[in-house]
């Protein structure tokens, strides 16, 4: 079965950075972009970065354009998330989800089990 291991989280003041961490398994490296959706409480699911397996171009929401960055490693099969200046907004759970780069999340198929989040939290 697909897995998608989120890793990296914690707790962060504003203005600080953190790098997450997306173990991945399962599947043909080559076939799929590999990005991060994430979910502040109360709120609905945001795609906020993508990166291509095959040639690393990317896809960034306006909300976090200029302050992350994603990448992959294709020998480890890992996508990262670097995360910088970070702004109490955004306190979320971070997943790693398959995308496009025009900034499409989704779910393959029923062989791609839910994956498990991690937990960052921005304090002012």
């Amino acid at each position: 079965e697909v897995q998608l291991q989120a890793s990296g989280g914690g707790l962060v003041q504003a203005g600080g950075s953190l790098r997450l961490s997306c173990a991945t398994s399962g599947f043909f490296w080559d076939d799929y972009a590999i990005g991060w959706v994430r979910q502040a409480p109360g709120k609905g699911r945001e795609g906020i970065s993508c990166v291509s397996n095959t040639d690393g171009t990317t896809y960034y929401a306006d909300s976090v354009q200029g302050r992350f960055t994603i990448s992959s490693d294709n020998a480890k099969k890992t996508v990262y998330l670097q995360m910088n200046s970070l702004k109490p907004e955004d306190t979320a759970v971070y997943y790693c989800s398959a995308c496009t780069l025009g900034g499409t999340f989704y779910v393959p198929g029923r062989d791609w089990v839910p994956t498990q989040g991690t937990l960052v939290t921005v304090s002012s």
